[in-house]
């Protein structure tokens, strides 16, 4: 069966693109946090204690999410999260690295998707799929996060200069210059950037294999740590129970213990179940919120939060600065 011809594309220069997002929806973490209510403040005030707590003995504070939490203006708010040492570890998709890239580079970010599929233009721009495909390429054996974070942080790729205006305020650039992994984990066509010509599939999968196994790798330290998944609701379940089950396989072969640990999930949907009392039955509403069903089998203690994901941090940074 023959393969599409991407060298076919019309790949338009980036800045001929309209943005929804810029620049004026940048949280400044000083600023006064959204109001909540007393019964959230209270569940942020021990969620703010378990951070402290797991600082307090080293233990890995894991902060999960997807792109939503990008394109709300969040970054400032998890870039002084991480200075402060309460994140030594990231995970996210693609569409994390992509938006925080774009802000980066040029300020602004997320196209509307609807007048650009129906144009076929959706995605098809040069300079995101260029450079994010060739900081894959040449730095795949750093893992993804890593790749990209390197070139928003150095604002080079191997002899040439690429200039990233806005990099103080991007997730990878700044976990890069601190050593705070950044573990992306995307699944092939999903990302703008598989639709580019320098799109290399063999690049993209060893170079998130690699993030996958340095995230793997956190867990198995997360004896007494906090795991935080922020707004997503596939990639952070899916990829923390797989690493979790090779985690708790190691230990098991140490006779170490792998039990004590929390786990926090935030989200707007509907959260009424109580999954201390295990999973309801198939024909309850709550059975089918995916990623809760999956972590309470995860073991350590979990609790759902459900509130704005800016609320959420922002109010949370306000407890922990």
């Amino acid at each position: 069966m023959e393969l599409f011809d991407r060298s076919r594309l019309e790949i338009k220069p980036l800045s001929e693109r309209k943005s929804k997002t810029d620049l004026s929806s940048l949280i400044n973490p000083c600023s006064s946090p959204p109001e909540i209510s007393q019964g959230d403040c209270s569940k942020l005030e021990e969620i703010a204690y378990l951070v402290k707590e797991s600082k307090n003995r080293k233990a890995p504070i894991i902060f999960s999410f997807g792109a939503h939490l990008i394109k709300n203006g969040l970054s400032k708010i998890v870039i002084e999260l991480t200075k402060k040492g309460y994140v030594s570890h990231i995970l996210g998709n693609g569409a994390v690295s992509i938006h925080d890239w774009e802000f980066s580079f040029q300020g602004k970010t997320e196209e509307d998707v609807k007048e650009y599929l129906q144009e076929g233009q959706f995605g098809l721009w040069e300079e995101t799929g260029r450079y994010i495909n060739q900081a894959i390429v040449r730095y795949q054996n750093l893992g993804y996060g890593c790749a990209v974070g390197k070139l928003i942080s150095e604002e080079k790729l191997g002899e040439g200069q690429v200039i990233h205006k806005h990099k103080n305020i991007s997730l990878l650039g700044n976990a890069f210059s601190l050593g705070i992994p950044v573990s992306i984990c995307p699944q092939i066509g999903c990302d703008i950037i598989h639709t580019h010509p320098k799109c290399d599939g063999a690049a993209i999968g060893k170079a998130a294999y690699i993030d996958f196994l340095k995230f793997a790798n956190t867990i198995s330290n997360l004896e007494g740590g906090v795991y935080i998944s922020v707004g997503s609701a596939i990639t952070s379940p899916m990829i923390f129970e797989k690493a979790l089950s090779m985690a708790k396989n190691i230990a098991r072969q140490e006779n170490r213990v792998l039990e004590n640990y929390d786990i926090v999930v935030n989200d707007i949907q509907e959260g009424t179940w109580d999954w201390s009392k295990g999973e309801p039955a198939k024909d309850n509403p709550a059975y089918y919120l995916r990623f809760m069903k999956t972590f309470s089998r995860a073991g350590g203690n979990c609790q759902y939060i459900k509130m704005d994901n800016r609320a959420f941090l922002h109010n949370l940074y306000y407890l922990l600065k």
